[in-house]
């Protein structure tokens, strides 16, 4: 197990998984992950669909534009939300994020995909009209090893700035 920081810190995202079986306790950990996550207002206006079945993650490839690669996964989720709050995205990002790194903690790898068939999708897996797929994961254990491997991403005084935009970011002067 890791901590929140390791986990975050090290999460990739991952579109080829080994065959192995994730554990039904830990499928059920992500998506406690995703219904303990915060929403706007409050509202847990968010529904996650969990695809396990073969054929369903077959399915569930056919009607992505962008997401074929979920077939191979052990499982995904679909989150939806409800569009008539205007913080719907965010709070589809956020829950499939706490669920991601949930996973991770187990050692389950994830990648997600927005690029989505909605008609179809809708029809396939009986999602209401008035819900919007907003997001897909795909989980499932990683096909190698990718431990070990570094984040290809930007140093932080290239992206973090102190008080107001463009001030460069001093570490020394962050104060307790």
């Amino acid at each position: 197990m890791m901590d929140a920081y390791d986990c975050v810190a090290t999460k990739l995202d991952v579109r080829e998984f080994d065959a192995k079986a994730v554990p039904a306790e830990v499928k059920l950990k992500v998506l406690e992950a995703g219904r303990l996550t915060g929403s706007g207002m409050n509202n847990q206006h968010w529904r996650f669909i969990l695809v396990q079945d073969r054929d369903s993650l077959s399915k569930l490839a056919q009607d992505s534009t962008t997401g074929q690669w979920v077939e191979n996964a052990n499982f995904a989720v679909i989150v939806l939300t409800n569009p008539k709050y205007g913080f719907h995205l965010i709070d589809a990002g956020r829950a499939a994020q706490d669920m991601q790194v949930a996973a991770w903690n187990y050692g389950v790898a994830s990648c997600l995909f927005t690029g989505i068939n909605r008609e179809a999708l809708h029809k396939d897996f009986e999602i209401p009209k008035e819900m919007n797929a907003s997001i897909v994961v795909g989980f499932g254990y990683p096909a190698g090893r990718i431990t070990g491997r570094r984040k290809d991403r930007k140093p932080l005084n290239e992206l973090a700035y102190l008080d107001r935009y463009g001030k460069m970011l001093d570490q020394k002067k962050i104060g307790a």
